[in-house]
């Protein structure tokens, strides 16, 4: 049951800090880690973590961070040979996290800005055969387009996480998707609409239902996740855990949930798993290193 994710890649650059600096200021951090990140990478590592085959379809530049990008890839048995490399620097996601386990993200798109359209279509072959597509918005909105329309030609159900939120992102070019998987700030700028309660988020919900898009599920955080549908919706509620690092939370629910769908073809079953994995990702520090393998699985 393999998946293709065309996205993005990052090497994370993680700050442990006690407050951000003011302007002019300069403060201490306790510390700092670096590590594979990037929502198309976090996505396709967490699916991967846990049984899915995965074909990443991707750009990395000609740096140093390209080839530890690589060797993660395959370390956690994702396909490569459509992450092509790349007149470029790699992408680079600059990540402060804050006592409370909050997370402030600048991202550097780099190679990522350089994934085409026709990047998807030499791909087609092995994206024919999977059963899922998974995209995100950290590269070129006519990349995610193409691949959008590749997934209806070849009749392959796709998911959109509409991240980071763009203003520029054409809802009637979206339409066709299987699942759309936004938080609250990114259906609310899709949406233009409030989602400050959840009768708020639901009313937004039902905006995307009826311009056509089958399934919506809002993560919502510690509260879970909500999905949305033609004949109704689910509240899934999240384990309660204790939060160390909130950071590529989201990635491990979309991974998981993507992994869980394409092997059983159960939506809440799928969005239950991924509330949980997520949940457990937040317990440990950093990114792709938070996310857990599945019995009898682990690094190549």
């Amino acid at each position: 049951m393999p998946i293709a994710v065309v996205g993005s890649n990052m090497v994370d650059l993680i700050s442990y800090i006690h407050r951000m600096p003011g302007e002019g200021e300069t403060v201490e951090a306790p510390s700092f880690s670096m590590g594979c990140g990037g929502k198309g990478a976090n996505q396709a590592v967490a699916a991967s973590r846990l049984g899915a085959e995965v074909v990443m379809v991707s750009r990395v530049g000609n740096d140093v961070f390209a080839d530890t990008t690589l060797k993660n890839f395959e370390d956690n048995g994702i396909s490569t040979t459509h992450v092509l490399r790349t007149d470029a620097t790699s992408g680079v996601a600059p990540i402060f996290v804050d006592p409370d386990s909050h997370n402030s993200i600048i991202i550097v798109k780099g190679a990522n800005a350089m994934l085409s359209p026709e990047d998807v279509e030499r791909a087609r072959e092995d994206i024919a055969r999977c059963d899922l597509i998974v995209l995100q918005l950290e590269i070129p909105m006519e990349t995610v387009y193409r691949a959008i329309t590749l997934g209806e030609e070849l009749g392959i159900p796709v998911l959109l996480n509409p991240a980071p939120a763009s203003p520029e992102l054409d809802l009637a070019r979206i339409t066709g998707v299987e699942f759309l998987v936004p938080n609250e700030s990114e259906l609310e700028l899709l949406t233009g609409m409030p989602v400050s309660s959840l009768e708020d988020i639901r009313k937004a919900t039902d905006v995307l239902i009826t311009a056509g898009i089958s399934n919506v599920i809002v993560t919502l955080g510690a509260r879970g996740a909500l999905w949305a549908h033609a004949a109704g919706e689910e509240l899934v509620a999240a384990p309660e855990v204790e939060a160390l690092d909130t950071t590529g939370a989201g990635d491990a629910f979309i991974g998981c949930f993507s992994n869980a769908w394409v092997r059983s073809g159960d939506v809440l079953s799928a969005v239950r798993e991924g509330a949980q994995y997520a949940a457990d990702s937040v317990t440990r520090p950093g990114t792709q290193t938070s996310y857990a393998w599945a019995p009898g699985r682990g690094p190549a």
